[in-house]
């Protein structure tokens, strides 16, 4: 009798002690499903948006389009309050094109802008080789003032010099477009850092 007492003990203690340890909070199947639970519900953080890719090989497939309503035109004395053109993170401080869009930043100002105002517009003629994506050039030496492209020679605006600081004369590929808004003008687009300038055609080399 003694023995079978002893045994229904031994039996009751262990039953509490199951009981103790599935009340403890650090007990592995105790809160943590709750606290699982919880965590899945959490928003995931969302990712930053990255800068449209600028140059790298892309050529838009068309060129920029008319202005058509225009700002106050800029003074074209007042040339150390140059406009900026760095839209986005990472983008140049130069007129430029985004490849995802088409987007001409910085072709803006309209017909009436004085910067590319010409008393003899087209006075060595139109350009005679061919423009848009389908013509891509390598320039072929020369400067901002006056460099080669194939048989052909062209200048840089004034007003544009430092928009092309960092072109490589004797190496880069360009393509020409129609300026739709600055009558003489043509539009160089860098095909490497996606930047552009406007250009006057000089005649062939």
């Amino acid at each position: 009798m003694k023995k079978f007492i002893g045994i229904a003990a031994a039996i009751l203690l262990c039953s509490f002690a199951a009981i103790a340890q599935q009340s403890r909070p650090d007990a592995p199947h105790g809160n943590q499903p709750q606290a699982h639970q919880q965590q899945s519900h959490a928003q995931p953080s969302r990712p930053q948006s990255k800068p449209e890719p600028v140059g790298h090989g892309y050529i838009p497939a068309r060129g920029p389009q008319p202005v058509q309503h225009a700002p106050a035109p800029p003074k074209a004395s007042n040339e150390n309050q140059r406009p900026k053109y760095n839209d986005q993170p990472g983008h140049p401080e130069a007129p430029h094109v985004h490849a995802d869009t088409g987007k001409w930043v910085g072709h803006d100002t309209g017909p009436n802008d004085p910067h590319y105002k010409l008393a003899n517009p087209w006075q060595h003629g139109h350009f005679s080789g061919g423009i848009g994506r389908s013509h891509v050039y390598r320039l072929g030496g020369g400067a901002r003032d006056r460099f080669v492209v194939d048989a052909f020679y062209f200048s840089v605006a004034p007003y544009d010099y430092d928009d092309c600081s960092d072109w490589l004369w004797n190496s880069d590929d360009i393509v020409i477009y129609a300026d739709p808004d600055h009558v003489g003008w043509y539009l160089a687009y860098n095909v490497r850092l996606g930047t552009y300038v406007h250009v006057m055609y000089l005649g062939p080399a």
